[in-house]
């Protein structure tokens, strides 16, 4: 049986300190059941009216479940990802219930799917914009494709500076040649 060491007091409550965590994981799976809620609500809203509706108000109503669905995604991402990234490993491995992005999931990688969600969220409430534009002032829609195409070019930056420092530029020899793993070492 390994031996973990023991660590110093100061270290030992800063490495504990991860656990204050916790509440905040478990506020976002309270908030997770409130979006279940509120979808079953709009499911049976939109059932219950589906003869009154025309096409345009049942389209934005599912744009709105898709949207519900995309941030409850979004929320698993963060509780699932996060809890194992930052306070502790969750013990599934092997589990057939396991997401395959957990396998791989770190900082870096938790950004740029929790960037690239945002996207998806954005898109849909640009879609449910343009869908109903009569009914929003030109300021507004202006303001939310400046707003998406901001989420886009941060997801692209962070998704490039991810790839950055996760793939380092291979070394280069004098003449300016990429090096093979084999002439790096000398």
């Amino acid at each position: 049986m390994a031996h973990t060491p023991r660590l110093r007091p100061i270290p030992s409550i800063i490495f504990a300190s991860r656990w204050l965590q916790l509440p905040l994981y478990l506020g976002l799976i309270v908030a997770q059941g409130v979006y279940v809620y509120h979808f079953l609500i709009e499911v049976w809203h939109l059932v219950s009216h589906a003869s009154s509706f025309d096409e345009a108000k049942i389209m934005l109503v599912v744009l709105g479940l898709i949207d519900v669905v995309m941030i409850s995604n979004l929320l698993i991402m963060v509780i699932v990802g996060g809890y194992e990234t930052f306070v502790s490993r969750l013990g599934i491995d092997n589990h057939p219930d396991e997401p395959e992005w957990l396998d791989h999931v770190n900082a870096g990688v938790l950004k740029v799917k929790l960037s690239m969600a945002l996207i998806g969220i954005s898109s849909i409430h640009l879609l449910k914009t343009f869908i109903d534009a009569e009914q929003r002032t030109t300021h507004t829609i202006m303001w939310q494709v400046i707003i998406h195409v901001a989420f886009l070019f941060s997801a692209v930056a962070m998704a490039w500076v991810d790839r950055m420092t996760s793939h380092p530029a291979m070394p280069h020899d004098a003449a300016g040649t990429p090096a093979t793993p084999a002439t790096a070492d000398h």
